[in-house]
């Protein structure tokens, strides 16, 4: 669905050099802190910012060759955009029975109820959980296989955010060869949402791994300096240094468990990976 093969984007104190790839079917996530570049990725791939080096393939095609038949295929939600503020639901509507063929009016008003989205009030009234749902189900509502989201639930209380990803989860369900490409400096809604995830920082790679690799064989082990001494570290991928001795990533967690039976080794969740990959830097 998408390929991104050493993409490059410089600014004055900032570089993004990035290859990702989104197979069909499947969840991709992009996780890191604020200004790690996450937004600058999606709207690269998204064409609406011009990479200095490298190549993007969307559905198959460069980024510049993509008709409009072929972006009717993406459904799109960016945090920076949307209709005008001043526009209300049923006039987001009307707008959007002329963007996509295939805009789905019957499922997108039955959602804005079970939402409990009005359809006559303006969106500048609108609460940020309220407009971040209109974005993402305009982006699921006119048939799309792929969707690009930016930050869809930044901002949100714990609620919002699940309605959020529940949305995407029925968007899932519909056709199995749909994908999703997820940015979010919010890792723990990823993650029963995505397949993998990249996780990112100061605009490159640090981590790549399947979801389920990081939650069932990631560990976290928290140890004294004696204890640390004695480790085997070829399973740690970074270390940081504590008042009480070291808090270690690892990506074999059995085998401190078998080999190490004192030391507590705990189950690793994303957020653990974010702040002991960059805190370890």
């Amino acid at each position: 669905m998408i390929e991104v093969n050493g993409l490059k984007k410089r600014y004055q104190d900032f570089c993004l050099d990035i290859s990702l790839h989104v197979p069909a079917g499947t969840v991709c996530g992009i996780v890191g802190k604020n200004g790690a570049g996450k937004s600058t990725t999606i709207k690269s791939i998204l064409g609406l910012v011009k990479p200095d080096e490298g190549e993007i393939r969307v559905l198959g095609k460069n980024i510049g060759e993509l008709t409009v038949k072929d972006k009717e295929q993406l459904g799109t939600a960016l945090a920076d955009s949307g209709f005008s503020l001043e526009l209300n639901v049923e006039d987001t509507i009307a707008v959007l029975k002329k963007m996509y063929q295939k805009f789905d009016e019957k499922f997108f008003r039955e959602e804005c109820g079970r939402q409990n989205i009005p359809l006559n009030k303006k969106m500048r009234e609108f609460s940020t959980g309220m407009k971040a749902k209109v974005r993402v189900l305009t982006a699921v509502s006119h048939g799309a296989r792929l969707l690009i989201l930016d930050e869809p639930t930044a901002g949100l209380d714990v609620v919002a955010r699940k309605e959020v990803i529940d949305i995407l989860r029925d968007f899932l369900q519909k056709d199995p060869e749909t994908s999703i490409l997820i940015s979010s400096h919010i890792s723990s809604d990823l993650e029963g949402l995505c397949d993998d995830i990249y996780f990112i920082h100061d605009g490159k790679v640090i981590l790549h791994e399947d979801t389920d690799r990081i939650l069932g064989n990631y560990g976290v082990l928290r140890v004294s300096s004696e204890d640390f001494a004695r480790l085997d570290k070829q399973y740690l991928l970074c270390t940081t240094k504590e008042s009480f001795g070291f808090v270690c990533l690892t990506k074999e967690k059995m085998y401190y468990r078998e080999n190490y039976p004192d030391i507590v080794v705990e189950n690793c969740k994303l957020d653990d990976v974010i702040l002991l990959m960059l805190g370890g830097k």
